[in-house]
This record gives structure tokens, sequence and C-alpha cells, in this order.
């Protein structure tokens, strides 16, 4: 028995040798040559895929493929819960509460702080790269010329246009706004706008270039409004939708902003001083919800296949062996989780994101991190990653420690930012939220997932408090006004 032993840990240990001389040779001749980049985005995509066990009826293969392939971050954290300020903030690696932009409509070059910013995509730039993409990467529909040397199908448009449906709203309640409504189409999925820009990106995928490529797509969908291809609708029946859970008192412990953000009632425009239904209220007096949810995972199924022809390009490319890359969602989304809908909130829902890398040499394949970390790292781990210099004016950090050894303790919460002063610290078992008017909550994830019981006023969680409190920043730079489109 003993001699057995002693072979077995014989075996281990000429294993573990190999796999660390196998590393370090690979280490060694990926220096030599330069990494190409793959920067994939979904926009407001939580955590309802496959790999990550959000929705027991999600279908997203192809981005439990890439997990399969990758260091998959478990509890990833966008910089701001909507769009514009979380894009910028990823593609600038400055926090929102320094470059003072908090809205969607801030223009994020009419920042002072940003307004001469080094773009990751012109950093690659600078140091020799081809940088072209297509689809959604920076917020509104154009793309940020100066950051590319071409885009499709243009830089002055991040996107085809998607199909329409001639009379709109298609899912049978009043009409509130433009965005908010969902159906089928009878149109080939060929159609769809995030179709055009994966089969353009696959195709970039196919040719030689002369240059090193940092390569973006931007997949559009699951973003509202919902109006996909009939098919992506009768791949989940109605009758199989499970329904996300709901407490029924779950905002009575909720300071008055963070209900403000929840959007229960919201301000009539047409009738200052009345309120109407927000978007929960109103799915649930029409019977709309589980249609809702069919919807939302329809179009997170379309943009799945999307992300599933761009690995099939890069699988059939020279290039499958020396590029980096990257998943991101630009932050999370609600769909009836604290009577609440869409994005805009500093909870779990809407502060988590999705984010893997694959990185040639560096990852191992199929391996998960808990640790939490933002958004924010994105940028300084992708130069680090593709071996170009720091840059110090970062305020994220490089996660390529935890990507070589995602044991490797990492304690280092991360912060989300809504609006002005609106702020949230997640750790590894805390969230801890304190508003403008500086009220507070504060969930312990070991114990509530959900985020059901507020204990920030219970005196024995004060230190708790502090301790993350500490985290805040310390200045909160203005918002930017911004010049309005005529």
């Amino acid at each position: 028995m003993l001699i057995k032993k002693d072979i077995s840990k014989q075996v281990t240990y000429g294993i573990l040798i190999l796999m660390s001389a196998f590393l370090f040779s690979c280490e060694r001749e990926t220096k030599r040559q330069t990494l190409n980049v793959l920067f994939i985005s979904i926009d407001d995509l939580n955590d309802w895929v496959g790999v990550l066990g959000g929705h027991p009826n999600a279908k997203t293969p192809n981005i439990d493929r890439l997990a399969a392939m990758s260091v998959l971050f478990t509890n990833a954290y966008a910089a701001a819960p909507i769009c514009n300020p979380s894009r910028a903030a990823l593609l600038t690696g400055v926090q929102p509460f320094t470059s003072g932009i908090y809205d969607n409509k801030q223009p994020m070059r009419e920042s002072e702080v940003l307004k001469d910013a080094l773009t990751l995509p012109q950093y690659f730039r600078k140091f020799g790269y081809k940088a072209m993409g297509s689809g959604k990467i920076f917020h509104y529909g154009k793309p940020d010329p100066v950051s590319w040397d071409y885009y499709w199908p243009s830089l002055y448009q991040n996107k085809p246009d998607d199909p329409f449906p001639t009379e709109i709203p298609m899912h049978g309640m009043p009409k509130v706004d433009r965005y908010f409504d969902w159906g089928g189409l009878d149109i080939d999925p060929s159609e769809m706008g995030d179709s055009k820009v994966a089969e353009w990106v696959s195709g970039q995928l196919q040719i030689d270039h002369e240059k090193p490529f940092f390569l973006a797509c931007g997949i559009y969908k699951p973003h509202l409004p919902w109006y996909v291809p009939q098919k992506y609708l009768d791949m989940y029946p109605l009758d199989e939708i499970e329904l996300p859970l709901v407490k029924e008192d779950d905002l009575d412990d909720i300071p008055f902003l963070g209900q403000q953000m929840a959007d229960v009632m919201i301000q009539n425009e047409e009738a200052p001083g009345d309120s109407l239904e927000g978007d929960h209220l109103r799915v649930l007096r029409y019977g709309k919800w589980k249609e809702g949810i069919q919807a939302y995972l329809a179009a997170l199924t379309l943009a799945d296949e999307c992300l599933g022809k761009v690995l099939d390009a890069l699988d059939r490319s020279k290039y499958k062996d020396n590029t980096i890359v990257v998943l991101w969602s630009d932050h999370g989304w609600h769909l009836g989780e604290k009577y609440h809908w869409r994005k805009g909130t500093l909870w779990e829902e809407s502060t988590r994101s999705l984010l893997m890398f694959k990185a040639p040499c560096v990852t191992q394949p199929g391996t998960k991190v808990n640790w939490p970390v933002g958004l924010i790292d994105v940028y300084p781990t992708l130069l680090d990653l593709a071996g170009l210099p720091a840059k110090e004016d970062l305020e994220g950090n490089s996660l390529r420690p935890l990507l070589k050894n995602p044991a490797m303790d990492w304690d280092k919460p991360v912060i989300t930012t809504h609006r002005y002063k609106n702020q949230s610290i997640r750790s590894r078992h805390w969230r801890y939220t304190r508003y403008s008017d500086d009220t507070e909550e504060l969930y312990h994830h070991k114990t509530d997932s959900m985020e059901w019981n507020n204990l920030a006023s219970l005196p024995e969680y004060q230190p708790i408090k502090s301790e993350l409190a500490r985290w805040l920043p310390k200045k909160n730079a203005p918002f930017i006004n911004y010049t309005k489109k005529k």
C-alpha cells in the first residue's frame, strides 16, 4: 500500500512539473509574438445564462461553451448600472465619480476628465494595433470615431438597424415608451442587426491582417425592445417559464431613494404631481410577466447564437491560438425582482455582470473565480495580457494574477455608482449601499443572496458598515452638464 501511495505521489508531482514546464514554455513563446484581442460585449445581460445558473429556462450554449474555455468571474460588477456610464468607465478605465459621467444622455467626451482620454482601443492603436469593430461598444449610435481605424457600418453608425413591427405596442399593454415592448416577427434571423454584426466580425477573422488587431463585437440584444424572430419565442413555451422569486414586502425596509430607483410608481410627465404604475405593477395588472420573461430569454438566445457565429469563425481562423478573448456585459437586469424591470438600481440584479477571459498560456479552461471584481478592471487586464505598457491613470486593477491563480486571495471590494453620490460596495460576503441622502442598505450575501433583509439599521452591524464605507470615494465629481442634441 505504501509503495502504491508513493508511486501515486510521484505521478502527481510529475504531472505538475510537466504542466509547469509547458506553461512556462508556452508563456515564453507567447511573449515573442503579439497577441490579438477579440473584445465581445452583450448588452443588458444579467446572470440568466447556463453557466451562472441565474434562470433555469435560459438557453445559452455558446456563452457556456466560451466559459468552458475561459476563466469565468462569477461575481463581476459594473461601475454603473446603466449603459453610458458603465461603458465609459470600462473603455477609459475611469470611474463615474471621477469623470462626472453618471447618465445615459451625457456624451463621454464632454467630461473635462475624459475629453482627451485614450480609450482602450485607442491605447492599442498607439502600440501598433489595428482597432476595428461593429455593434454597440460605446453608448449612443456612434462609436467614438477617434478610437478606431475602421468601424462597420461606419464611424458614425455602430450597427445596422433592426427590423421593426408595423404596429406597436406588440405586447398588448398600453404604450408607455418606445422601448418597453416585445413580440415575435416573421423574419429570418439574418435580418437582425446583431446577426449582421456577427457576420461582419466573423469575416474579419477569416482575412489576413498586416497588424495585430483589436476587434470589437458589440451584441445589442437582449436590450429592449425585444422584437425577435418568432422562432426564438417558440423555444420558450409560456407554460414552462419560471418566475423569479419576489418577496411581497421586499421594499418595506428600503430607503426612499432606493424605492424611487425601483420605479414602482413613476411621475406622469403630462400631469405633473400625478403618478403612474411602474413597469412591474403594469405587467402584473395585464398578466404579462411570463410573456416578458419569455421575450427576454428569446432575445438572449438570439444574442447567444450571434456569439456562436463569432466563436466558430475564430475556431476556423489562423488566429485561434494567438488571440485573447474577453466577453462582458455592461450591467445586469431586473425582470420583476424587487418590483422592478430594467436596470438602474444598486441591487445585485442590476449591478452584477458577465465577465470571462480566455488568454493563451495564462487561463485554465473551465475555471471560476468567485472573488468580486469590477468591469473597471478590464482595461488594465487587457494591457497586462497583451504585454503593453501599464497606463498609470487607470482606476482598476489587472486581473492577470487571478487569471493565473484563481485560488489566490483577492479581497478588493467593488464600487458601483448610480448617478451622483449613490454608491454600493460589494465585498465577498456583503453589499453596503449609501445613497446621496446618507440612508443605507446592508445585506449579508452568505445568508441572504436575494438581498431581502436590510441590516443597516441594526447597531451590531455598525463595524461592518464602517469597514465597507472605507471604500467609498472621498470626492465625487459634479454631474457634467451636456449639450442637448437639436
